[in-house]
């Protein structure tokens, strides 16, 4: 299980992240002996995850299943504890579909993943998980029965695909994710939530006063000035929205619900552009006009 600062922002972060397309129960409690499962998901039936929107992370929310990150490599009895977890979870499956007089098929009980910093060949080899060529290097399986996999992080390739997974990594694999991030597009609604969780972060570790490696700092405290940078920009933003429809009312009356959300959803440049324009306009077409204009693609 994930400890301290680390373990609340890796639950927001898959929380954030899964909540769109299908049920998070983050710190799911398990039958038996008091534990939780750090987080449990499932996926809506209504929605399926495509694994080209969330990359790996997509891939392996395909079915309910439990996400065990950990900051650091997990002991043996960390892993151990993380199978228990599962089979008691497989057990409630089971006695819920007993109660019902349902059949519950192999794959549709839920497989656990592992999400480490790193997994040295002793663990790995340890608990007999192997590579498979079905999945990115960095992603071990045991025997499919066991419905179980780790998760390498720093072993996963530099690409977008593994971006929310390499998140939760540690030193240089963390920064260079946290630098894709912040590269995304300005408008992309996942760097906003990401820069918001790891400035919240920062926030929180500078609170408690925990101690934390240097380099963790840096990068949060980057991601935090991205994140200050854009919440200005967005009231800014904000700001010159109100402005010029209010501008726009006066010049050309009442606008409909759908331009208004249009024009809402303007850049800052574009808000500028059409501060200018609209001293021209007469009429609501002109606006439409404009909009048509400058926006298409």
């Amino acid at each position: 299980m994930a400890k301290n600062s680390f373990d609340s922002f890796s639950k927001q972060l898959l929380e954030e992240i899964l909540s769109p397309y299908g049920a998070v129960e983050v710190s799911r409690e398990v039958p038996g002996e008091s534990q939780f499962v750090d987080v449990y998901f499932e996926p809506s039936s209504q929605s399926e995850i495509a694994p080209q929107e969330l990359g790996l992370l997509g891939h392996i929310t395909q079915t309910p299943c439990l996400l065990e990150p950990f900051r650091n490599q997990p002991t043996p009895s960390e892993v151990r504890s993380c199978l228990l977890k599962l089979y008691q979870v497989h057990g409630d499956y089971q006695r819920k579909a007993r109660r019902e007089k349902a059949a519950i098929l192999e794959n549709d009980l839920p497989h656990l993943w592992i999400l480490a910093s790193s997994a040295s060949e002793n663990l790995l080899n340890g608990f007999g998980f192997s590579a498979n060529n079905d999945w990115p290097s960095g992603v071990y399986l045991l025997h499919p029965s066991l419905r179980t996999a780790i998760i390498s992080i720093n072993q996963l390739p530099r690409l977008e695909e593994t971006i929310f997974l390499r998140l939760l990594g540690k030193g240089q694999t963390q920064k260079q994710a946290v630098d894709e991030v912040i590269g995304l597009d300005a408008e992309d609604s996942r760097r906003s939530a990401i820069l918001r969780l790891l400035a919240s972060w920062k926030i929180s570790l500078e609170i408690t006063g925990q101690a934390e490696e240097e380099e963790l700092m840096m990068v949060l405290s980057q991601a935090y000035l991205e994140w200050e940078q854009q919440t200005e920009q967005r009231g800014e933003q904000t700001g010159e929205v109100r402005l010029v429809l209010r501008q726009l009312t006066r010049r050309i009356g009442d606008i409909s619900p759908d331009v208004r959300s249009q024009v809402q959803a303007l850049s800052l440049t574009q808000l500028e552009s059409l501060g200018e324009a609209l001293l021209d306009f007469s009429a609501p077409r002109d606006l439409e006009s404009w909009l048509v204009n400058n926006t298409a693609g």
